[in-house]
């Protein structure tokens, strides 16, 4: 699935082409995603205003609403030209008057279009989503006090977007990783040393992986077509069983929260702290 590293990289790509650009027609020809796709023909003759982020959701603003995407588990968006042959899984097209077309690919069809008339923080998707990781507003402290009396794997806590938004599997284990903290320690045990650390780690590793385009995983490829390449700096993400790039002790593997997991039992300690 995207995540914020990836959905970043999307907008970044397609707002030069969008903002200041006029919808010239609206293409649905398959509306049944996660939920059905709400993208009004009204929009046609619209300019688009802004192109923002919030979370994992994309933002195209107009003067009469937001549309607010979701690219789900292989959703993309790219810029082609208006006259390029529909491919297999292009569900959705916003036609440009500069003759370009923003068009929603996605072969499992969990994404979603959703479009908001008045302020998008207010839609029911947004309205309780915690803090952007890259803001001013997100820090240890924040983790720490978001932490008191949680019991839950630390893991599972930097993973749920009321906490902190954007923080998928992959870069929560590698933040981890880095942070040197268990993914198994119960959230409140944590200290708050531990959390200024993983906080750090949290921000820095995603602001490199949007550096260089994000995590190529199974479908995910930019706005442009092209590959992220953060997969290459991975250091416990799927190497289950191999040698710990630190300390060369073999890397453990298990399932936490319903997703996979991957730690060293050596350069990650039990306690919050090291």
């Amino acid at each position: 699935m995207p995540e914020l590293p990836e959905v970043e990289t999307t907008k970044r790509g397609i707002e030069p082409f969008l903002v200041g650009a006029t919808i010239a027609g609206v293409v649905v020809r398959n509306k049944h995603l996660r939920w059905p796709a709400q993208v009004p023909q009204a929009l046609a003759g619209q300019p688009i205003t802004r192109v923002g982020r919030r979370a994992k959701y994309i933002l195209i603003t107009t003067p009469i609403g937001t549309l607010i995407v979701h690219l789900g588990m292989s959703g993309s968006l790219r810029l082609v030209d208006a006259q390029a042959p529909v491919k297999t899984h292009d569900h959705i097209d916003l036609q440009l008057s500069s003759g370009h077309c923003l068009r929603y690919n996605d072969p499992r069809r969990f994404g979603s279009f959703h479009f908001h008339t008045s302020d998008p923080a207010e839609h029911w998707l947004l309205t309780d989503l915690g803090p952007e990781p890259l803001s001013n507003n997100f820090s240890g402290e924040h983790l720490f006090q978001q932490s008191r009396r949680r019991r839950i794997a630390v893991k599972s806590h930097i993973m749920d977007s009321k906490i902190v938004v954007g923080v998928g599997n992959i870069y929560a284990a590698e933040a981890l990783f880095s942070a040197g903290i268990r993914p198994t320690v119960q959230a409140c045990r944590v200290t708050r040393v531990g959390y200024d650390r993983l906080a750090s780690q949290i921000s820095r590793i995603l602001a490199r992986a949007i550096q260089v385009g994000g995590t190529t995983l199974r479908d995910f490829v930019g706005s442009d077509g092209q590959p992220g390449y953060f997969r290459q700096s991975l250091n416990v993400y799927g190497r289950a069983g191999e040698p710990c790039r630190v300390c060369a002790s073999l890397l453990k593997g298990m399932v936490l929260g319903q997703r996979s997991t991957v730690y060293c039992p050596k350069c990650q300690k039990t306690s919050g702290w090291r």
